[in-house]
């Protein structure tokens, strides 16, 4: 499918794994978009987020560590290398299912260059800011 002139390929699963390899995710389906945010834990982490759902669209394996951040979300960091690895929600949301976002800064490139970036404004509000058209390769440096 052709996003803004890029021609956007649309793979099955996407796996990543943090630098060790003790932490691995698989994320069952392509997704539409991938989250930079503001907020004053996702800046400091430099991550970029996709998001499904726990055991459905989401699975984790390996020894993380986490931390818990207000009510609603903890992050899972590997307990070996320390990269932080994905976000969990602390409750289930209204399906009944448990909401993830897995950090895409730890899949290879190719595998994920082309989703478009949502950029999100946590830190002032909780907003979604105007597409600008960029992608994950152009947020990869």
């Amino acid at each position: 499918m052709a996003r803004g002139g890029i021609q956007v390929t649309k793979a099955e699963t996407i796996r990543g794994s943090c630098r060790c390899g003790a932490v691995q995710w698989h994320l069952k389906r392509m997704p539409e978009s991938a989250t930079v945010c503001n907020c004053t834990a996702c800046h400091r982490y430099g991550a970029l987020w996709a998001y499904d759902f726990e055991g459905d669209g989401i699975q984790v394996l390996g020894p993380t560590r986490t931390y818990t951040q207000g009510r609603w979300v903890e992050f899972h960091f590997c307990s070996v290398c320390g990269c932080v690895a994905y976000w969990r929600g602390l409750k289930d949301s209204e399906n009944g299912r448990r909401p993830m976002g897995v950090n895409l800064r730890m899949a290879d490139l190719d595998s994920v260059a082309q989703i478009p970036i949502v950029r999100h404004n946590g830190l002032t509000a909780t907003e979604d800011l105007p597409q600008d058209g960029r992608c994950v390769t152009d947020y990869w440096f």
